[in-house]
């Protein structure tokens, strides 16, 4: 009996997930375009990758890559993409696996990001500034010492993320049909990417508008919006080779973008990596990880070199 009941409760408890998972994605509908630009699809290696571009095509090309978290897209750059667009030809895909671009049920890792990006720079981009954010500086990186680059603005780039080493088991839970589904609906949930956000993301709070919320929250609830996500909590989306050395086999400027109260990846690490690779580094006042978020008209004189006309309360080059 006790038995039997122990199944009527799992088998109960397994429809009310199944119902809930139904109903969030339902709720989440078609994801609009990221940004105001024009629409794209780069086909790639079976992916259909989506992209939005804006400003002149006989401008300099600048390549904007968001970072990976469980509800990224590259909607990071919504602040910077207008303004960026006015003197360069600005080109910002959604990477394999996230946004509009195409979501299959792969086991994601650090090497298809970093071939991903040395062939969208041969194929959409020439000798571009690229601008990229987080684990994406490391695929950024890579790609770099394998093409021909303007130069890089990296937004407190990282090459370790969430464990020493990778964790099968925990990316095996996230894959799961249901389990999976319920535990990555209760990660991305609106409470949830907001006490990211408090905690490591935004240093005023104000700066995430309700419509950054939402957008973070459809992407988040879109079919096969947990894959690479579920590599990424597990430590496969940790680049093989360290960044310093990477960047050392960057034959272009580096500029290191960081927030003063960046917590995940402190400034600290921001110093040592620019000492070790003779790289310029920008800090941020009043920001964590999202400087350019926070202080978008600061972040693109920096991306235009011209840190001279950055506000001088916001920005100090260290």
């Amino acid at each position: 009996m006790k038995l039997r009941n122990l199944l009527t409760t799992a088998v109960g408890t397994a429809g009310v997930i199944a119902g809930v998972n139904r109903v969030l994605m339902a709720r989440a509908g078609d994801l609009e375009p990221p940004l105001v630009g024009a629409d794209g699809t780069y086909r790639w290696r079976g992916f259909d990758i989506t992209y939005t571009e804006a400003g002149d095509p006989d401008n300099p090309d600048v390549l904007l890559v968001h970072g990976i978290s469980a509800a990224s897209s590259s909607r990071e750059f919504a602040n910077v993409f207008e303004s960026l667009s006015r003197e360069y030809h600005v080109i910002a895909p959604d990477l394999p696996g996230f946004g509009r671009s195409d979501r299959p049920p792969l086991l994601y890792s650090s090497s298809l990001y970093e071939t991903f990006l040395r062939d969208a720079i041969r194929s959409l981009v020439e000798e571009p500034r690229i601008v990229a954010s987080s684990l994406s500086g490391g695929y950024a990186a890579s790609a770099a010492a394998e093409t021909d680059v303007d130069s890089l603005v990296l937004i407190a780039p990282t090459d370790s993320t969430m464990s020493d080493s990778p964790r099968s088991w925990l990316r095996t839970v996230f894959r799961a049909p249901l389990v999976g589904t319920g535990l990555f609906n209760l990660l991305v949930s609106k409470p949830g990417i907001k006490y990211f956000h408090r905690d490591h993301g935004y240093a005023n709070m104000d700066n995430l508008t309700d419509e950054t919320l939402e957008y973070q929250w459809k992407t988040a609830h879109q079919p096969g919006a947990r894959y690479a996500p579920a590599s990424f909590v597990s430590g496969y989306l940790d680049p093989d080779a360290s960044l310093a050395e990477t960047l050392a086999a960057v034959d272009a400027p580096v500029t290191l973008v960081w927030g003063r109260d960046a917590d995940i990846t402190p400034v600290s690490a921001g110093r040592a990596l620019a000492k070790k690779t003779d790289s310029r580094l920008v800090v941020f006042d009043d920001a964590k990880l999202l400087p350019h978020v926070e202080h978008p008209a600061a972040f693109v004189g920096v991306v235009a070199d011209d840190i001279d006309e950055a506000p001088s309360t916001a920005v100090s080059t260290t």
